[in-house]
């Protein structure tokens, strides 16, 4: 009977080791890591460093659940063009292995089981913010924005912004300049980011008629623009030092000196905009800088690092007093 089940739903899902398998792919678990790094740094900012350690596993799980929904919903609505892309085409939905009906239902599963999970152990504000990021990025750039515009990936970029807000929410109860200043930092970081890999994409982007901005404009002009939202994000790293007060000197350091080579690496891209393995370069260090980034608010907030704040906060007060 077992057998029978796998074999009708999904053909060529020959077990359930191989069922499961493929709605895990759905979900795009390597895009669930960053957002929920992002989600943890919120958390870690928002409490000082102290964070019960049930909300934070169940604000994670809810999290991840929130994003594998949206993730899924992608998939079933680009199932079209990801049968066209040879990077694509062997996802779950194109390839055959899952029946776009049940993707759909599996990611209102995943949404329902978000919100009670997130809205029970956490807030119903982090619940319902994580709803907002399905729908964003469902309604806002996947349905509308990714076909149509080459400005997709700069407001659809808001999405992806949305996680930190959830954790901060969740030890909160609510937002403040803080929780802003987190999502403005992912805002200008997601273009860089994802343009990066367009460039590397561009040609099979242009096959299916999506409007990545190295498809409209070209290698040069989205190398600028690049570099016009790195020296944007940059600076916007040390918001949370000031004017905000949320972290201190540790952090500080760990930005300038991530955003340097953030900058570097952008401008030796914007010399040969048509190098595709600095593009590729830029992208992978786009990865690890936002995983450092959020590591580096995590250690700022430990004890030691906020005496040595402090220390050096004194230090300094005291050379501008002289």
């Amino acid at each position: 009977m077992i057998d029978t089940f796998i074999n009708s739903s999904n053909p060529r899902n020959r077990t359930w080791g191989q069922v499961l398998e493929s709605y895990y792919q759905l979900t795009k678990p390597r895009i669930i890591v960053l957002l929920l790094i992002t989600t943890a740094g919120g958390m870690w900012v928002a409490g000082g460093g102290r964070v019960d350690p049930l909300l934070m596993l169940a604000t994670l799980a809810g999290g991840a659940l929130a994003s594998a929904a949206a993730n899924t919903i992608n998939c079933w609505y680009d199932r079209d063009i990801d049968y066209d892309m040879e990077r694509t085409r062997h996802r779950p939905l194109p390839s055959g292995r899952v029946h776009p009906r049940d993707a759909l239902l599996f990611a209102g599963l995943l949404a329902i089981a978000s919100f009670g999970l997130l809205a029970t152990y956490a807030n119903l504000a982090a619940a319902l913010l994580a709803m907002s990021g399905i729908g964003f990025y469902v309604a806002i750039y996947t349905l509308w924005l990714k076909r149509t515009s080459s400005l997709n990936i700069v407001i659809g970029g808001a999405a992806g912004a949305i996680p930190p807000l959830v954790g901060w929410a969740a030890v909160t109860g609510g937002l403040d300049w803080g929780a802003w200043a987190l999502f403005l930092i992912i805002f200008l970081w997601t273009p860089p980011h994802f343009w990066a890999l367009a460039l590397l994409m561009r040609d099979e982007y242009a096959q299916v008629k999506v409007p990545m901005l190295p498809v409209v404009a070209g290698d040069k002009s989205t190398a600028q623009q690049m570099m016009v939202y790195t020296l944007l994000m940059v600076p916007a790293t040390l918001l949370l030092v000031f004017p905000l007060h949320q972290l201190g000197w540790v952090y500080a350091i760990a930005a300038l000196g991530l955003g340097e080579i953030f900058i570097r690496k952008n401008w030796q891209l914007l010399q040969q905009p048509e190098d595709r393995e600095l593009a590729r370069s830029l992208f992978k260090y786009s990865l690890y800088y936002m995983m450092l980034l959020c590591a580096a608010m995590g250690l700022d907030t430990l004890p030691l690092s906020q005496q040595l704040s402090s220390a050096l906060s004194e230090n300094w007060a005291a050379i501008a007093h002289l």
